[in-house]
């Protein structure tokens, strides 16, 4: 999809004060603010279909993003080739992972969260929750850094990080 097409559904989509999320479960279909993102960057392409959701919810004219995404069918083609490589690889390694019932666990609540509660999540299992903490706690000394470090490397053994 062009830049010119992906500028536009993210033009669209704040004017209408939406989130990537939010127009994503609007538009339904299995859609997921990833696949926004992605479309929005020009890293992917929404089908025609897609294109009239967007449009529809926006408020904005189908004519437009219709236009916009085809003046780069050659980027758009290159696009879905790469994107369904990649997808194939993501599949065979998904397919062939094995996870433990605490990291079924995770995964459940994680798929259960809204996007506040799942971005919260990452940080913390990504070791960055020293501020979450703090703010919780109501502290700013050392304590909720060790903690927060001991609970990033306790959540993280379980992903095979720390």
């Amino acid at each position: 999809m062009a830049d010119t097409a992906g500028k536009l559904i993210k033009e669209a989509r704040t004017k209408a004060g939406l989130t990537q999320e939010q127009l994503a479960k609007k538009m339904g279909g299995g859609m997921t603010a990833a696949q926004i993102s992605r479309a929005e960057r020009g890293a992917e392409a929404l089908t025609q279909e897609q294109l009239k959701k967007v449009a529809k919810i926006t408020g904005v004219t189908q004519a437009s993003l219709l236009s916009a995404a085809r003046e780069s069918k050659p980027a758009k083609k290159q696009t879905a080739r790469s994107a369904a490589k990649t997808t194939a690889k993501s599949a065979a390694a998904t397919a062939s992972m094995k996870v433990t019932a605490a990291e079924k666990k995770l995964v459940e609540a994680y798929r259960k969260a809204d996007g506040d509660t799942r971005k919260a999540a990452l940080r913390v299992l990504q070791g960055e929750c020293g501020e979450l903490l703090t703010r919780l706690l109501g502290k700013s000394d050392n304590v909720a850094d060790d903690l927060a470090d001991h609970l990033g490397d306790l959540i993280g053994g379980l992903f095979g990080g720390k």
